[in-house]
């Protein structure tokens, strides 16, 4: 287990990081810090206090996600197999003019 120094509001915190999540807990990291400054931006709430609803909207975006059955991957393979299909039809004409 690795160290990562991380900075969520002006504070640096170190926490433990296996090697192969440090790019996904720094992702994490700039989401949180991101839902930090939005939310304190907002409501001027500072500290712990902006901390916990932050926390608490976190979750509660979790569980509507997972009510709602997670991310819809048949849908998106439909929208990508849609855009490829709109790509090749536009290559062919492109083609065509050459």
């Amino acid at each position: 287990m690795e160290t990562l120094d991380i900075i969520l509001l002006g504070k640096e915190y170190r926490v433990g990081c296996a090697p192969e999540d440090r790019d996904g807990l720094q992702a994490a990291v700039q989401v949180l810090e991101g839902k930090l400054s939005e939310l304190g931006g907002k409501t001027g709430a500072t500290g712990e206090k902006l901390a916990v609803m932050t926390a608490l909207n976190i979750a509660h975006e979790y569980l509507q996600f997972q009510r709602s059955g997670g991310f819809d991957m048949p849908g998106m393979k439909r929208k990508i197999e849609a855009m490829n299909s709109r790509l090749d039809d536009v290559l062919a004409q492109q083609e065509k003019l050459f």
